[in-house]
């Protein structure tokens, strides 16, 4: 029997089967066929020097989470071609272990750096090496009038490097692809033998604009090794925070998806207005990106009568500014016709990548943690998910509005009924040999955080799979047959984080 968990739960590890590899793959696939989707796959050194893998599968009607376990030696079938989510998670086992999934279809280096392999990968790069040649071989298209357009990896401003491949038949985009990972900070290796005292720290910065979202992710692990409980006023004022960080950002991606079409109106409010909700963060916990507010247990910053009435008339005035930029720019028509059929992703697409957030519920796909998954005051208090079902830069655009109403909404509703008492507790000691997981729903979608410890309780192993991990597939699928030209377009309507996938 394979172990099914909830949101925040823990298993101990001897209480998950080994499976053998050829019982392995056939668990997974019959899984996925059950409605099923890959929330996290990842592997872990075993002590005789084998890999050992694990499946973290949702199952998001059910509210369940399910773990699968295997060993596999050197080389072993991919299972790419029949489950295609598996496609990055695959080629990252291929980088952090050496291990080599023979039969993936595209098997190369998901980033430039390798910080887990002992001696090589399975390109032959030793630890901290760049690739060899050969390694970042690229798709091609062959013909006369075909053209490849090159951007990046170096970008103006203040951007990360990122690298995008176009083959283009004209104006025509045939053919994107993306290749990130030019800065590896090695995350994952950094929190090996955690949690340290930089561990919250290095979370908060996994990806900048996710704050709250990666905070939060990491504490409910904490919590769930540890059994503590949160108290319902921290659960209150983790959930306001969250979706302060929704707002901020969804906020400045409608402005910024006006700014690219020319609306200027609009683009300049929201740019202001996105400040305004990052100051509401600040007002709680003196950090506009919300660093130090989610702490192990509940919230590093409590909120008094005072301050929640301040913030409850900040809101006010805040939200009247913000209906009257975006309405502006949805009831503008000239604006409406560039995001209304460009850049769109087939719902079967964009159920096969397992894309997750706002990405997929443009595409009518369901995927929302705190509905399905929910933790602490999701439970009792959010039964909304918002969906699109034209999967172009419109509804993407559409459900940041959507869910910009929604949650002004419930950060009222939650701070005019504040619960009294203590806003954190104290966490004990964490379980040995165990895991947990835990599912946040950041702004841009679902962050999956897993973590195993060995017998003293230390991290021997701390898993993160940020939204954009999985998003960036979409980007690329949203480009084919439209114009070079709309690229901007498209990107900004993902916006997604390279620092959040190259982990």
């Amino acid at each position: 029997m394979m172990p099914i968990v909830k949101n925040g739960g823990t298993v101990p590890l001897d209480e998950i089967p080994v499976l053998d590899y050829e019982v392995f793959g056939p668990r997974l696939k019959a899984d996925m066929e059950q409605e099923g989707r890959v929330a996290a796959y990842f592997g872990h050194l075993a002590a005789e020097g084998e890999v050992e893998l694990f499946a973290l599968i949702a199952h998001d009607w059910k509210g369940e989470l399910h773990l699968l376990r295997s060993r596999v030696g050197s080389r072993f079938p991919s299972l790419t071609p029949e489950i295609p989510q598996l496609h990055l998670f695959e080629r990252e086992l291929a980088e952090q272990f050496g291990v080599v999934p023979e039969g993936h279809p595209w098997l190369k280096p998901v980033r430039f750096h390798s910080s887990w392999v002992p001696e090589r990968d399975a390109w032959g790069r030793s630890a901290g090496g760049h690739p060899v040649p050969g390694d970042m071989e690229f798709y091609r298209v062959e013909g006369e009038e075909v053209h490849e357009v090159a951007v990046g990896p170096v970008h103006a401003g203040v951007i990360e490097p990122g690298h995008f491949r176009f083959q283009c038949h004209g104006e025509k985009v045939m053919h994107l692809e993306i290749s990130l990972g030019f800065q590896h900070r090695g995350l994952e290796a950094l929190l090996h033998g955690g949690p340290h005292a930089s561990t919250l720290h290095q979370l908060e910065a996994a990806a900048g604009d996710t704050t709250i979202g990666h905070a939060t992710a990491y504490c409910q692990v904490l919590e769930a090794l540890s059994g503590c409980a949160v108290p319902p006023k921290g659960q209150v004022l983790r959930a306001v925070a969250l979706e302060l960080e929704r707002l901020a950002n969804h906020v400045g991606d409608i402005g910024a998806l006006a700014g690219d079409v020319g609306f200027l109106p609009t683009a300049s409010f929201c740019g202001r207005i996105r400040g305004d909700y990052l100051n509401l963060s600040a007002e709680l916990c003196g950090s506009r990106f919300g660093r130090g507010m989610i702490r192990p247990g509940g919230v590093g910053f409590d909120a008094d009568p005072v301050l929640v009435a301040h913030l409850l008339q900040r809101l006010a005035v805040i939200e009247r500014d913000t209906r009257g930029a975006i309405e502006l720019f949805f009831d503008s028509p000239s604006a409406l016709a560039r995001l209304e059929g460009t850049g769109k992703v087939a719902t079967e697409d964009a159920e096969s990548l397992g894309l997750v957030g706002m990405a997929a519920r443009a595409c009518g796909l369901a995927v929302d943690s705190r509905i399905h998954h929910p933790a602490g005051a999701y439970v009792d208090d959010f039964d909304h998910v918002v969906l699109e079902e034209g999967g172009d830069v419109f509804a993407r655009a559409h459900v940041r509005r959507r869910e910009i109403y929604d949650s002004i909404k419930q950060i009222r509703y939650w701070l005019s009924r504040l619960p009294a008492g203590v806003a954190r507790a104290d966490v004990p000691p964490l379980a040995p040999d165990s895991l947990a997981l835990s599912l946040t729903e950041g702004w841009r979608g679902e962050i999956v955080h897993v973590a195993l410890t060995d017998a003293a309780g230390r991290f021997s192993r701390y898993k993160v799979v940020d939204s954009s991990f999985r998003n960036w597939n979409g980007l690329a699928m949203a480009l084919r047959e439209e114009q070079i030209s709309d690229f901007p377009l498209c990107n900004k309507s993902f916006n997604l984080s390279y620092c959040g996938f190259d982990l």
